[in-house]
């Protein structure tokens, strides 16, 4: 067996990843690091972040944006990568890839700022400052569903901002955390950004006891619960970005084509295993037959395969465990008495051996108190609810454990100033998907988040510590 990557030359414990689309095909190996060295890769990771530190901002900017064009100029290799491990089609790979480097060279200007913020002095004599300073060591967390953008996400702003990076990814997709980890060797200072294919029990170990100064989470709330408990017991900040059940208003509009096309394309992109995906809209009962018969068209029309073949629009779910949770979790929706407009299962001849493939599905009849209204599905799952009056929909839509992010599609401009009032969401999207740009904030509220969002002006927030300073003459 020839595999495409291969890090555990030597070791006794290791793990392997499958092709979603072809699982009897092997794609990579890795090390699991035992206790001996993960302390070790603590250990280096301390001594380069003091070193880092002292590096002035400015040159530590320039460095990483070096390391941003390697990234580029790789960007068909590490999209292969992606693609081969969690089964998005290549075109999604890449732009994940190209969207983590624009975030993280939009961090390289915010941490030649390093937060700065003026601010009178309080008495004769006196300068007072604010200062700010790298943390250290920022044990980050990555999920399966974006394993290039995520990654830069989280260690871009570390590493502009004066700290070192361990970063633990997904054990179903580590490929490009590991491509770019070779990049960082090349760009960057030893050790400042390391892997460690840990187990969730030796990471919660890491978080609670081990030698770090912050740790940035993404994924399910359930797990979330459990890091921040660890980092509770360690005093560190956390950064923690969990999941959704995002709606999107359908209030009233002069192109419903257009606006069923990004509520679509928001729910299906990455199979909708995406934090952001719209999983519900909320219709208007006059649009609702209407909009529901779009929708389904345009699930329909979705051309499932391999993402690395032509002409594929939407590859598999990545792993088994989670194609049979979207299984399930679409069938007890369905038993409870949502209706499959479109879909509403997984593809014919999948599974095992057939690939973890499931049918872009829009489900109709659904009640607000219901499977397919409250459960975070994380697949091409999309739910519709009738309203009558807007106080309806407004309730819907903040009626779960869940405020990320959401939409709403109104002329109406009262709708719109209460949408912006109300909507007990992160972020808010007005008359478009729930696509977010380079430099806004990301991140939630409720059960969806806990800490300083992850990019944006306010991140710096997690990145560094805050000390007030006064001088006197």
């Amino acid at each position: 067996m020839t595999l495409r990557y291969d890090h555990a030359s030597g070791s006794e414990k290791t793990y392997d990843t499958v092709n979603p689309a072809a699982p009897s095909e092997t794609v990579g190996r890795y090390a699991i690091p035992d206790e001996a060295e993960t302390a070790a890769i603590i250990t280096r990771a301390n001594a380069a972040a003091a070193e880092w530190a002292r590096v002035p901002g400015l040159e530590r900017g320039q460095r990483l944006n070096a390391f941003l064009d390697a990234v580029v100029a790789r960007v068909d290799e590490i999209a292969e990568a992606i693609t081969l491990e969690q089964g998005k089609i290549l075109a999604e790979a890449k732009a994940e890839i190209l969207k983590g480097c624009a975030e993280g060279r939009f961090m390289v200007g915010e941490a030649a700022r390093m937060g700065a913020t003026p601010i009178a002095d309080g008495r004769p004599n006196f300068s007072n400052q604010i200062l700010r300073r790298p943390r250290g060591v920022i044990f980050c967390i990555s999920p399966w569903n974006f394993p290039a953008m995520t990654p830069l996400r989280k260690m871009c702003p570390a590493i502009a901002f004066g700290n070192a990076v361990i970063m633990k990814p997904s054990q179903f997709t580590p490929a490009a955390s590991f491509l770019l980890e070779e990049i960082a060797r090349a760009h960057l200072p030893a050790h400042l950004y390391q892997n460690a294919m840990i187990s969730g029990r030796a990471a919660s170990e890491v978080i609670a006891k081990g030698d770090i100064q912050g740790v940035s989470f993404t994924g399910s709330v359930e797990v979330g619960r459990l890091v921040y408990s660890a980092a509770a017991q360690n005093l560190i900040p956390v950064q923690l970005e969990l999941g959704g059940k995002n709606a999107a208003i359908l209030s009233d509009t002069d192109d419903l084509a257009g606006a069923v096309q990004q509520i679509a394309a928001a729910a299906f992109q990455t199979g909708g295993q995406r934090c952001t995906a719209i999983s519900r809209v909320l219709v208007q009962r006059d649009l609702a037959k209407q909009a529901s018969a779009l929708l389904a068209e345009r699930a329909d029309a979705i051309t499932l395969g391999s993402g690395m073949a032509d002409g594929v629009q939407m590859g598999p779910l990545c792993n088994l465990p989670h194609w049979d949770g979207v299984c399930a979790n679409t069938a007890k929706a369905i038993d409870e008495g949502s209706i499959a407009l479109a879909g509403g299962g997984a593809a014919e001849g999948a599974g095992a051996e057939g690939g973890y493939f499931f049918r872009p599905t829009i489900l109709g009849n659904v009640a607000h108190d219901s499977t397919a209204s409250q459960v975070e599905i994380f697949g091409p799952v999309l739910s519709v609810l009738e309203y009558d009056t807007f106080d309806q929909a407004m309730e819907m839509l903040n009626g779960t454990e869940f405020g990320l992010t959401s939409a709403l599609f109104s002329n109406n401009n009262a709708h719109v100033q209460r949408f912006l009032k109300e909507s007990n969401n992160g972020m808010l999207h007005v008359n478009h998907g729930t696509i977010p740009d380079n430099n806004m904030p990301f991140g939630g509220i409720k059960n969806s988040g806990v800490g300083a969002y992850s990019v944006g002006p306010t991140a710096v927030n997690f990145y560094t510590s805050e000390h007030a300073a006064y001088v006197t003459w």
